[in-house]
């Protein structure tokens, strides 16, 4: 038995890469005894007689000569003793009788085959052979279940985990090792309960395997952990405590770091952004991120066809370390060539390279390559696109070579059918559809037909807008519309017709600077006060004038910032046609800051100051006046009712009549030269849902400068809540300090925040 002990353990011990010498040597110092064994002169050992030949063969008595002939005699076949045992079992068995079971083994049970390589099976029970009882006679007994045995009955084992001895490897990583193995335990998981005992030793065997790679991910490879059930106090032994011993050894660290690859340029691009450095832990996270990041880094840097090849990490029990050796296929230095497109085409190569901020000769940087991607992204014209480098083998001299880039379409349904609805009050319901499709005029060229239908204004626009027009993010746009507007403030029949160009951010491409210029020609018939006459009177105004406008964007987000600024100013000069021509200049500037208190608190601001100069309030059409409040404005009033305000008879009003709810008067705002607006938020996230409470105010006013003065002030709360493409907006406010005419109560209901 200690000999079997030993060669065990010593092929144990060459599993694990030990000496096998290490076992045997453990009996080297053990007193050995040593039996003297004479020797003949023929060199074999003298062993004594026991007894001589003669005497054997006397004593061995003699065999009989029937038997010595069979002896002497050939063997017979297998086949031919098969046949003569089952010969002598059936014919030659005094108790084999007729009706009597065959005997065990007897290969002719079924068929009569004397010879078979699989004999029939044995029959030896009666009742096998016996006649089956009828149906009438067959009695079923029910299955009695005990009393106490009830389906709705559930055993359950309670139980809680622990670890010991991860402390000092938690220590040592300086990250939450315990918190990894809780994530992915299946002891946590299953929430201290378990069907039985069995299960929780399962459970406990996955997370003990569980808890070694993470440890080895972390660098421990000789770490082991036992496990154990412990059981409570309690009589019932419950609960379980499933128990994790670990003992982590001593952590390995790199001894070398290997980097098989052909030279580039710069020569250190490789090991400036290799993350490891000899001496450290081996860390599986930080190999790979390494690893990840040479990727990355090479294909920005002029390699775009750089492979990273599988590491090999060569570990030493004795020393615990490791010596780390990574290939790399780094490929040709490239530049940008010829950009080439196949499939099913939106637009052509020629367009594409507008869209691409690389020129011919270019160094290959991948972040260009994933810059192009997101702008054919967002034309929307595609449902898949690809932009790869393809070798060229042709020389681009300095060492390199051309790079084609090949550009995969799959054009997508131009067409689109959109949609959006809000309600402010004093604005009332809007609704507005719109039919677009987006590249009926290639490449880009859209046609976008819109109409608008509320309860206060009603209309119909018929657009061409041609996006990234000879240059990237630049649109062109045209635009003839006809909108019928009955507000608080005027009533109004308006045709316009409008160009612009614009350099403007959008949901899926924020840009930090924008600007836009055009022209406009406006025809408009619209209601107003007249001063002289003392009463509305109806003129018709022709407007011309240019627009300038210029955006610094530093949030972000462009529908729900949380940090940063922006500015917009904007200037149009125009110029009133009608009885002659005044001209004039409208400017109006806008701010708006963002600052996060907490991961789900943000404090927001915004200021607005405009003025009208060169033009008199009566000369100049109402709908082009300032005015304020509403949901983008001053919330707690109604759309454009702040500001001054002429006192009308109210004409639905009847006198006689003793349960008339209406005003005799109405006040209806007449909008000013300039205004000055102010507004605060703190708005607070949790999850999906939000929740702002907001002070605004603002006032307009008859002159061109705005004063601050006669401030009129609104508070409320707001709810919100966020999709992916920006929060639902919905606000109620009221009125400080109300005055007559006021609305007591205002409800904004949009998608975005309010500033």
């Amino acid at each position: 038995m200690l000999m079997g002990t030993s060669i065990a353990m010593g092929l144990q011990s060459a599993a694990l890469g030990a000496s096998v010498s290490a076992t045997s040597s453990q009996n080297a110092g053990a007193e050995q005894t040593v039996l003297p064994v004479p020797v003949a002169e023929d060199g074999l050992p003298d062993i004594e007689t026991i007894i001589t030949d003669d005497e054997f063969e006397e004593a061995v008595p003699p065999i009989a000569p029937s038997l010595d002939a069979e002896l002497d005699g050939p063997l017979e076949t297998i086949e031919d003793f098969e046949r003569r045992m089952a010969a002598e079992s059936i014919n030659g068995s005094a108790e084999t009788t007729e009706g009597s079971q065959p005997p065990l083994g007897d290969p002719a049970l079924a068929d009569g085959d004397l010879v078979e390589e699989i004999g029939d099976a044995p029959i030896r029970d009666a009742e096998l052979i016996a006649p089956l009882p009828s149906l009438q006679s067959f009695e079923v007994a029910p299955v009695e279940l005990a009393e106490d045995a009830s389906d709705d009955e559930v055993v359950e084992i309670a139980y809680s985990v622990r670890i010991e001895g991860l402390e000092a490897a938690d220590e040592d990583t300086g990250s939450a090792l315990a918190a990894m193995f809780e994530d992915l335990s299946a002891l946590e998981d299953g929430d201290g309960e378990a069907a039985n005992v069995a299960q929780v030793a399962a459970r406990l065997t996955e997370d003990s395997a569980l808890l070694q790679r993470i440890l080895a991910s972390e660098g421990w490879y000789e770490a082991s952990v036992t496990t154990r059930i412990d059981r409570s106090e309690d009589p019932t032994g419950q609960p379980l405590t499933a128990v994790l011993s670990v003992v982590s050894g001593e952590r390995f660290v790199f001894s070398d770091i290997v980097i098989n690859a052909d030279p580039v340029v710069p020569a250190d691009l490789i090991t400036q952004n290799m993350a490891l450095a000899v001496g450290e832990p081996i860390i599986a996270e930080r190999v790979q991120g390494s690893e990840a990041n040479i990727a990355v880094r090479l294909p920005e840097n002029g390699y775009p066809f750089a492979a990273v090849g599988q590491r090999d990490i060569l570990l030493d029990p004795d020393t615990k370390d490791g010596v780390y050796t990574l290939p790399i296929d780094v490929g040709p230095r490239s530049r940008f060539g010829a950009i080439e497109t196949t499939g099913n085409l939106a637009f052509d190569a020629e367009h594409i390279a507008v869209l691409a901020r690389f020129d011919r000769g270019d160094l290959y940087d991948s972040r260009d390559i994933d810059d192009l991607r997101q702008a054919l992204v967002a034309t929307g014209l595609f449902n898949t696109i690809s932009v790869v480098p393809q070798r060229t083998g042709e020389p681009a001299g300095d060492g390199t070579e051309f790079a084609t880039v090949l550009v995969e379409q799959d054009a997508g349904p131009p067409r689109t059918i959109a949609g959006s609805a809000g309600f402010g009050t004093g604005q009332g319901f809007r609704l507005e559809g719109s039919w677009t499709h987006r590249n009926l005029f290639p490449p880009e060229g859209a046609l976008i037909a819109n109409v608008v239908a509320g309860t206060q204004e009603q209309g119909a626009g018929l657009s061409f807008r041609r996006s990234n027009a000879g240059q990237r993010d630049r649109t062109l746009q045209v635009r003839a519309e006809a909108l019928r507007s009955d507000f608080a403030a005027f009533e109004a029949f308006t045709g316009q017709l409008s160009a612009l160009i614009s350099y403007d951010s959008t949901p899926l491409w924020q840009k930090p600077l924008t600007y836009a210029y055009g022209i406009r020609l406006i025809g408009t018939n619209e209601q107003d006060f007249d001063f002289d006459l003392g009463e509305l009177n109806r003129r018709t105004f022709f407007i011309g004038g240019l627009t300038g406008q210029v955006g610094v964007d530093r949030t972000d987000s462009l529908l729900d910032a949380t940090r940063g600024f922006r500015v917009t100013a904007l200037v149009e000069p125009e110029g009133s046609l009608q009885d002659g021509f005044t001209p004039y200049v409208r400017a109006r500037i806008d701010a708006s800051a963002y600052y996060s208190v907490t991961d789900s608190i943000v404090i927001a601001g915004r200021a607005r100051l405009g003025t009208i100069q060169g033009i008199e309030r009566f000369d100049l059409a109402p709908s082009r006046r300032f005015y304020a409040g509403g949901g983008g404005s001053v919330r707690g009033f109604g759309f454009q009712e702040l500001g001054p305000k002429i006192e009308l008879a109210n004409l639905d009003f009847d006198p006689d009549n003793p349960d008339e709810g209406e005003s005799p008067t109405f006040f209806r705002p007449i909008g000013g030269r300039s205004l000055n607006e102010v507004a605060a938020e703190v708005r607070y996230r949790f999850g999906n849902f939000g929740v702002v409470g907001f002070v605004d105010a603002g006032q307009v006013y008859e002159g061109t400068t705005p004063d601050f003065s006669n401030l009129r002030y609104g508070a409320g709360i707001g709810g919100r809540y966020y999709t992916n493409f920006g929060p639902l907006r919905f606000d109620v406010a009221i009125p400080l300090d109300r005055q007559p005419g006021e609305s007591n109560i205002a409800v904004y209901v949009s998608i975005g925040q309010a500033f």
